[in-house]
């Protein structure tokens, strides 16, 4: 069995009953970052064996994996923050398991994407979402001018690197949207703004720029 496991977001207690008593009972954890796994684990008093398992290596990784799983080994599979899957290592290993006649269960949870959508105030029944947007300016352009038209509710995720860049640019491709930024949800300093995104542009060199960001925009004509 492989189980992926949602975990908390930012707030440590944002994990479900059955998560953790997946992640006590299972032979073995997959994580992107063992330390950041083991602040949830030591918390909640939970030793296992843990196995890095990130993108960089995830190819590497499977083969091992799913002969663990052959030989009935129960697995979680974590990311460092969220739903694994969602922008981080899940589906070559899922893709495989299937493959494997490995049975899958999703145990859901925490996810930054599903909780900046229950609260940006768009109509969701028309989604559109891409996670992290290219790094170069011209590639993100041409990535904009495609949305202008588009009558979806828009979703990407940001890094705080380049977060001011990338509103900037959305203010001069489309200045009439509207837009919700939410950042470090579920945290102390948890932000969420909300509005035009002309006005945010005039604001956002003054909000303090941490951890990543979920960028919702708002469809075509209003929507």
């Amino acid at each position: 069995m492989l189980y992926i496991v949602a975990t908390p977001i930012g707030n440590i207690k944002d994990i479900t009953f059955r998560a953790i008593e997946i992640l006590k009972n299972v032979d073995l954890i997959l994580c992107e970052d063992t330390r950041e796994t083991k602040k949830i684990l030591n918390y909640y008093g939970i030793k296992k064996p843990l196995l890095s398992y990130y993108r960089e290596i995830e190819k590497k990784r499977v083969k091992k994996v799913i002969e663990f799983l052959k030989e009935g080994k129960e697995i979680a599979l974590v990311c460092d923050r969220g739903t694994p899957g969602i922008s981080d290592p899940a589906y070559i290993l899922v893709k495989e398991a299937y493959k494997n006649n490995v049975k899958v269960t999703p145990i859901p949870g925490p996810s930054a994407l599903t909780a900046s959508m229950s609260v940006c105030g768009f109509p969701l029944n028309k989604v559109y979402f891409c996670g992290f947007l290219p790094k170069k300016e011209k590639e993100k352009r041409e990535i904009f001018e495609k949305w202008k038209d588009m009558e979806e509710t828009i979703i990407f995720f940001e890094s705080v690197h380049r977060i001011e860049k990338t509103i900037n640019l959305l203010g001069e491709v489309m200045p009439e949207r509207e837009i919700c930024i939410c950042r470090e949800l579920t945290k102390m300093f948890e932000e969420i703004i909300r509005g035009k995104i002309e006005e945010i542009v005039k604001v956002f060199g003054k909000i303090k720029k941490k951890g990543e960001f979920v960028v919702i925009i708002g469809g075509k004509n209003g929507t």
